[in-house]
């Protein structure tokens, strides 16, 4: 071959095809290698005729980034590493044009790959997946660390085996390596697809399996003849193109985007670590490394050590929001979740229990007289005055306000009752004397409802059932000590049955719900940006007959308890879906919101209702909202991950309500098939006036963005806050500023008054 023509195709013809994911993959490749063949050298406007073919067919890509959601990070990142590609054997065709030397004109080509790679390997990370690592979300630091550790060893093969490439100069040797080592770990990356479950099952996956693989032959070929294009490398070339090119286009199949794994990008990091630091001992030991070799496998294992880093750096981060989430800010103690998982865990376990709520008496005339900073410091004195009492497995919280519960575990030999009155008792005892408060010495009052469980109660999987009735019993215990005037008092079911009327208002529910008492109001939710409202909040509402209009606060847990939750959310569902379709009808296009609780996840056939009721009214699944908070998901977590699961299958949106204050936020996130983020109201309250409060909600957003997800803030009650939340990026308020919870003819008429754009009314 002429000199001039191999000069125009170093370092090889298929290798630089890596930037270009579709048809054009490999189009240009060979056209340059037919030409090679024939003997007439490419020309200038041939190669730009290719690369307008490219950018052609890098716009097919564009058109699938479109047409599927959940695959753009995919399909964008390959339509960029094609575009570098139609960009580089254009700028190889400018440079035939122009008078440079010949070896200067096929290195926009000859480097392309190592430009496109970072993309093309992060579209393939991103294949059904979606990142949960915000410090490299596309994994690429691993992906080049694999690259340097795959040419580190090709040199020293080279060098070694006595090959006739190892007479190349490095400007040629180099770039041949370079372009084998990128697509051998594009190759496997694609391999390693076929083992994540559902996308083994996706045809397109062995296409883009089976393009990469002949693609690395063919590229293996060229570089085995020393740079020197070959009849296999052009019909390689061809072979790839056609499958990217029908993967590209082939309809992808109905699929759930996974959470992508962060234990495949440790076991990858190590393997790379271990490969060079293999090479570089056996370079020390031999002295069998070439000198680019070994800078080379140092270089990856530093890369991939840090990527382990980056890894231990997140689970440390998780592990601190995890016991953020669990810890009250003001006292340091368990908070409410924490609580109420505890209580749970010994149910389950079937270990006997006492369960204690505190409440302090006349704690509002403290914070009256004395401000709500001496409010606070007699909270933490008195936090800091209990823990000395109990045992180091028991559980001291602080549920919100003035409230603090008790968890212990019953001590082996000790009957429940027993120490239930031991440490009704001691904690008694150990809030007499007085507390120093703003420099004045204050004697505090404390009511204590005490209840216990043996243990032997209930089965697996019972523990929610068994926390709630603990949780009532101690309360209905509390109110007992604090009317009648005695500190201490344990639950006596003969004493305290239904002493609060519950199980009356459990038998009017019943009526109410037979005879239509339940109704709907609806709160909205408006579009930051622009003002416009999307949605609402379907709010449950029981128009009782003598007692007036009652909110959910007033029922729901005894509906919970008592076994009505099934029958009170098909109530709403069904009328949260009969005004979506009577809305749609009028021409209003708004998503309604249902909540879910903990009885309604571990319902599997929910779902088949839920399908069966949207069907009936002609509503798209698209239109109902199911919100579903941390807490539910406890008392089964596989049935209840199932459930939503299903839900979503129908393309209903499920939301994470309350986001912020349950401890697995985060593992929920990564589990559940989310679309929505609700911050949940006691961060908004505080967002102008506690900068943490405000850190946790940008850091929110930013996540809940990175995850394709929308965020909507609860509880806006002012302009400032949502000036403060439209900086920050939140996309949806639902508050009073905008609007008290509403009858739907109520919501009807507020929505004739907005105008189109409502922004400048709302943000001043």
């Amino acid at each position: 071959m002429p000199e001039t023509q191999r000069a125009l195709l170093l370092p090889g013809a298929p290798g630089w095809a890596l930037a270009v994911p579709a048809v054009a993959l490999c189009a240009a490749p060979s056209g340059l290698t037919a030409w090679t063949t024939s003997g007439t050298p490419p020309t200038g406007a041939g190669l730009l005729l290719v690369a307008a073919v490219q950018l052609a067919l890098t716009a097919v890509l564009c058109w699938r980034v479109r047409r599927v959601r959940h695959e753009r990070a995919l399909w964008t990142r390959l339509a960029v590493a094609g575009l570098i590609g139609a960009v580089a054997v254009a700028a190889s065709g400018v440079l035939l044009l122009l008078p440079v030397p010949a070896a200067v004109v096929p290195l926009p080509v000859t480097w392309a790959p190592l430009l496109a790679f970072p993309f093309a390997y992060g579209g393939l990370v991103r294949w059904n997946r979606y990142s949960t690592s915000l410090a490299d979300p596309n994994d690429v630091l691993n992906g080049s660390a694999a690259v340097l550790a795959v040419v580190a060893l090709l040199n020293v093969v080279v060098d070694r085996s006595g090959s006739e490439l190892a007479g190349l100069p490095w400007w040629r040797l180099q770039p041949l390596l370079a372009q084998d080592a990128t697509l051998f770990v594009i190759a496997g990356t694609a391999f390693s697809m076929v083992f994540l479950g559902a996308m083994g099952r996706d045809p397109r996956t062995w296409l883009v399996v089976g393009a990469f693989t002949v693609q690395l032959a063919g590229a293996a070929s060229t570089t085995l003849a020393g740079g020197d294009p070959v009849v296999w490398a052009g019909a390689a070339g061809a072979v790839s193109a056609a499958c990217l090119g029908l993967a590209a286009v082939w309809s992808p199949p109905h699929s759930t985007p996974q959470p992508a794994d962060p234990t495949a990008s440790t076991v990858g990091a190590f393997v790379v670590i271990i490969a060079s630091t293999s090479i570089l001992v056996t370079g020390a030991v031999s002295d069998s490394a070439t000198g680019l070799a070994t800078w080379c496998a140092a270089v990856a294992a530093t890369g991939s050590s840090v990527r382990l880093l980056v890894n231990v750096r997140e689970l440390a981060q998780l592990a601190v929001s995890r016991r953020e989430a669990l810890t009250d800010e003001l006292t340091g103690l368990a908070n409410r979740r924490a609580v109420l998982r505890r209580v749970e865990e010994l149910c389950d376990d079937h270990e006997p229990v006492v369960v204690a709520l505190l409440d302090l008496d006349k704690f509002k005339e403290v914070n009256d007289g004395l401000g709500h900073s001496a409010g606070d410091d007699l909270l933490r004195l008195v936090a800091a005055r209990l823990v000395p009492v109990l045992a180091p497995v028991d559980v001291l919280g602080r549920l919100g306000g003035d409230e603090f519960a008790v968890v212990a575990r019953v001590p082996a030999g000790s009957s429940p009752a027993d120490h239930a009155v031991r440490l009704g008792s001691a904690v008694g005892q150990q809030l007499t004397e007085p507390f120093q408060v703003g420099g004045l010495s204050l004697h505090v009052s404390v009511s204590v409802g005490l209840t216990h469980a043996d243990g032997a109660a209930g089965g697996a999987g019972d523990g929610q059932a068994m926390r709630a009735l603990l949780l009532r019993q101690a309360d209905a215990a509390m109110y007992d000590a604090k009317r009648s005037g005695t500190r201490v008092v344990v639950y006596d079911g003969s004493r305290h049955v239904d002493s609060s009327g519950h199980l009356a208002l459990v038998e009017e529910m019943r009526h109410g719900l037979a005879t239509g008492q339940f109704v709907l109001h609806h709160q909205p939710q408006v579009d930051i940006a622009t003002g416009r409202t999307l949605g609402v909040e379907a709010l449950v509402r029981w128009v009782h007959p003598s007692r007036g209009l009652l909110t959910p606060a007033d029922f729901l847990l005894q509906a919970e308890v008592h076994g009505l939750m099934g029958l009170l959310t098909d109530t709403v569902l069904r009328q949260a879906v009969a005004q979506a379709a009577a809305w749609r009808a009028a021409g209003l296009d708004l998503r309604v919101s249902v909540n879910l609780s903990a009885s309604n996840l571990l319902d599997t056939e929910l779902p088949q209702r839920v399908a069966d009721l949207l069907r009936a009214a002609g509503v798209p699944p698209s239109a109902i909202v199911l919100e579903v908070t941390e807490s539910v998901l406890l008392s089964d977590p596989e049935r209840s991950l199932a459930v939503v699961a299903a839900l979503a299958a129908l393309g209903t949106t499920v939301s994470i309500d309350d986001f912020g204050t349950g401890y697995a936020s985060l593992t929920y996130l990564r589990e559940l098939p989310v679309a929505e983020l609700k911050l949940d109201r006691s961060f908004t309250a505080d967002l102008l006036t506690d900068a943490r409060a405000a850190a946790i909600i940008a850091s929110t957003i930013g996540l809940a963005h990175q995850l394709g997800l929308r965020v909507v803030a609860e509880g806006v009650e002012d302009r400032a806050t949502l000036r403060d939340l439209r900086q920050l990026g939140c996309d949806e308020s639902q508050g009073y500023l905008h609007s008290r919870p509403l009858p739907a003819a109520e919501l009807e008429a507020w929505l004739a008054t907005q105008r189109v754009d409502a922004r400048p009314a709302l943000l001043g």
